[in-house]
């Protein structure tokens, strides 16, 4: 009779998470991340299994890439041949690696980032510092599990001798976290091992004495040791690199600079594309040429100068602009146990000090008993020539090689393992002086018996040994830093007067988001089927403000825009500025020293308005939070005001309210603000003005019906009340109500994204509550937005 299987019913969602984090977990633990103690990826370490496996040590020839690519493939990594050769290529070169785990020949690409030749072509074997990870690896020193089809054993871990996870670093991506540990000077972490081995107790300060920051193989500059120091606390920090350069004079009049070493894992032939882009754009100027005249003897970027131009400041703005300075983040994440932990220094250095102390262990243990085993033959033998007679004499009367064994056990009392080593024995060794080798090994394999038990027994033997290894590799390996650590006299910022020439400016706004900067006003103009919305007049050092309406402020500085010729449209605006898709610009303000002192208010969608005084806006960070929203409310618009203004505000019913700012107090950035009307249910602000004498309140529907009123019919009321009407029926709902002048232009847009001009001089002039007429002529559409356009002096 067939039992029945029950079937349990599972939420998807349940599962879809087990299975979810099973993957994580497999991602995690082979593939992505390192082992804190050898400091290898499951890949890395398959590599250099198969390739000693395959006896490609250091003193052998070199063999086609393809055939350790096999050999991974077949044996042990299941993935696709790229990935393992990939692995392969970037453990062969030297500007990836701090020190080199695969020794290559042909070509392994460069530091320009050409791509290495196929596997067909180039050839490897071990690098010597690999031998030293894979030592003693025979000795039971390591775990070893099934392969992927269970026909095989590789090693979980290898007996690294050397730190290679500081040393050599790691990076990667697994899912939902990613590891950046930066490579160090190999005779640092070792003199930091051998501190932290006599002084278990020491601070980081005490190590971070010793092993002063990340060594790349690429060499250039640290700024600053801040970051290091809290990197090596925390196990996390960003440092900033520099390029290493030099100034040359190359006439009476002119210089050079020359870039010798450049960041960390930059590629060389984008540090100068991007150099020749910025030059080209106007951002870095007085530059003549730049070109690429590195050898064999090293890297070496020359910059021309123009006559007479100042080296440090335009070496300051290639720092400011390119990638000739740069930051690297720092995460140290790696495998403890098989679980991914974030790590500081000395965590890092007691993993692997304590991996060493288990190998140890492992590999005396294994020595032990072969020591042991071996003794205890001798010992046999030595008995057997010692009644030499009497075994020849068992051994004759026996008839059988097992009962020759077994009347050696019994009758000379020596165990299994000496009997048949008795009978295996050569006559040879009878002689006197075979004899006197037999006792002497006895003697030796009893003095290191004795010291291989001190070295489990004895803590301080065990440390001794772990030091004496570890100098040995440092004698071998150990060399001069190469990346240099320099004081950070700014805290890395650039001194922005530096870097900027002070300049008067024009910066134009599109409606279809084009940003222009030219020297003069007339070379403003609208685009085809586009509309200048704001002009600003200002200099090179002022800012840009972005307001969204999610209450963020996206800042550019202005001598960030490239200038352009009278003729030109602009280039568009993510050129400069990578705007969250969420967020919509409500309003752009030039953030000058006029404005600085002035206040930025800002009414939300529920009726909140806030200002700030303009200096609260200064900073050197790309975005910032310019007020505190409730949930539901947006940023409608912006005004700047003067501590005296009257502003109005306008809803979708058509109420309005006028009042003077002088009621709401200045708050911070970080604030919510104060309430300016009272809305009625389902209603909202649509409309933010800050008004003048001789304003018109404009007001238009969605059908384009609308009028126009003096704004002196507005009467200036206390904020928070529920305003006054604006339309003669509630029958009505506002697109938009505008503040303008007379002899001012709006621009209407539809909701289809058609452009429409309508002066203010030809809309109806109405009392406050007066009807609204039609004012646009619109076809199976509705009015969406209106915008106030600038009087421009050439506007094609």
């Amino acid at each position: 009779m067939t039992q029945q299987q029950e079937i349990m019913p599972v939420a998807i969602e349940d599962k879809m998470k087990e299975s979810y984090l099973n993957y994580s977990l497999s991602v995690i633990i082979s593939r992505a991340l390192p082992d804190v103690r050898d400091g290898l990826k499951p890949v890395h370490r398959r590599i250099l299994y198969a390739t000693k496996d395959l006896g490609l040590s250091p003193d052998k020839p070199h063999k086609k890439s393809a055939r350790i690519v096999g050999e991974v493939l077949g044996k042990y990594h299941p993935h696709g041949d790229a990935a393992v050769y990939n692995a392969m290529v970037r453990m062969a070169q030297n500007f990836s690696q701090r020190y080199k785990l695969i020794d290559g020949h042909g070509n392994f690409g460069s530091i320009d980032g050409d791509s290495a030749a196929a596997m067909r072509y180039t050839e490897a074997r071990l690098a010597p510092l690999s031998e030293d990870i894979l030592s003693d690896i025979k000795k039971n020193t390591v775990e070893f599990i099934d392969n992927f089809d269970g026909s095989l054993q590789e090693p979980t871990v290898l007996p690294s001798r050397l730190p290679n996870l500081l040393i050599n670093g790691s990076n990667g991506i697994a899912v939902g976290m990613s590891t950046d540990i930066p490579p160090h000077n190999l005779t640092e972490v070792i003199s930091g091992l051998n501190y932290l081995l006599e002084n278990e107790d020491c601070n980081l300060e005490e190590l971070m004495k010793l092993i002063s920051g990340p060594d790349f193989p690429t060499g250039g500059k640290i700024i600053g040791d801040d970051e290091i120091k809290k990197a090596y606390r925390t196990g996390k920090g960003r440092i900033i690199l520099r390029a290493k350069t030099k100034i040359e004079k190359k006439g009476r009049n002119t210089q050079r600079i020359v870039v010798t070493e450049i960041p960390y894992q930059l590629r060389k032939a984008k540090l100068i594309e991007e150099m020749a882009d910025n030059v080209k754009k106007g951002k870095v100027d007085n530059v003549s040429d730049i070109r690429d005249e590195s050898d064999r003897d090293g890297l070496r970027i020359v910059i021309d100068l123009k006559s007479k131009a100042n080296s440090n400041i335009i070496l300051n703005r290639l720092y400011k602009y390119t990638s000739l300075q740069t930051s690297y983040r720092i995460n140290m994440l790696a495998l403890v146990n098989q679980r991914p932990e974030v790590m500081n220094l000395k965590t890092i250095l007691q993993h692997f000090l304590n991996f060493r102390r288990e190998v140890i262990t492992k590999r005396t243990e294994f020595e032990l008993n072969k020591a042991q085993e071996r003794k205890h033959i001798l010992i046999g033998l030595k008995k057997a020539i010692d009644n030499l007679d009497q075994v020849i004499a068992i051994i004759r009367k026996s008839r059988y090689p097992r009962t020759a064994k077994t009347n050696l056990q019994k009758e000379l009392k020596v165990t299994e393992r000496q009997a048949e080593a008795i009978l295996n024995m050569k006559l040879q060794r009878l002689v006197s002086l075979e004899i006197k080798k037999i006792t002497d090994e006895v003697a030796e394999l009893k003095e290191k018996i004795d010291y291989l038990n001190s070295i489990l027994n004895k803590k301080d033997v065990m440390n001794s040994l772990i030091k004496e290894e570890l100098n040995e590799v440092q004698e071998e390996y150990g060399d001069n830093r190469k990346t240099e650590i320099i004081a950070d006299e700014s805290k890395a910022e650039l001194d922005e007067s530096d870097l900027i020439k002070d300049e008067d400016i024009v910066i134009s706004f599109s409606h279809r988001k084009y940003l222009k900067r030219t020297n003069d006003l007339s070379n403003v103009r609208s685009g085809k089927r586009d509309y200048v919305t704001h002009v600003f007049t200002g200099t090179t050092r002022d800012d840009l403000l972005f307001f969204t309406n999610t209450g963020q402020v996206h800042i550019l500085k202005t001598h960030q825009i490239p200038e352009h010729h009278g003729l030109s449209t602009g280039d568009p605006l993510n050129n400069y500025l990578k705007l969250p898709i969420d967020e919509e610009i409500v309003d752009i303000i030039l953030l000058n020293n006029e404005v600085k002192e002035r206040y930025i208010t800002i009414t939300t969608e529920q009726g909140l308005v806030k200002k700030t005084v303009g200096k609260e806006y200064e900073t050197t960070v790309s975005s910032i939070k310019a007020i505190n929203l409730n949930e539901d409310d947006q940023v409608i618009g912006i005004e700047v005001t003067d501590g005296e203004q009257n502003l109005l505000l306008g809803t979708k019913q058509g109420q309005t309210i006028h009042f003077n700012e002088s009621s709401v107090s200045d708050t911070g950035r970080n604030t919510k603000g104060s309430k300016g009307i009272s809305l009625s249910e389902g209603d909202k602000v649509i409309s933010f003005d800050a008004t003048k004498e001789d304003d018109y309140v404009i007001a238009l529907d969605p059908q384009g019906k609308g009028k126009r009123t003096k704004i002196s019919e507005y009467k200036l009321q206390n904020r928070n009340g529920k305003g006054l009407q604006t339309l003669s029926s509630d029958d009505y709902e506002l697109t938009q109500i505008i503040t303008a002048t007379k002899d001012e232009t709006l621009l209407c847009i539809t909701e289809n994204g058609a452009l429409k001009e309508l002066p203010i001089s030809k809309i109806t002039d109405t009392k406050r509550v007066g009807r609204m007429y039609s004012q646009l002529k619109l076809e199976n559409e509705k009015l969406e937005k209106l915008i106030k356009l600038p009087k421009l002096e050439n506007n094609d």
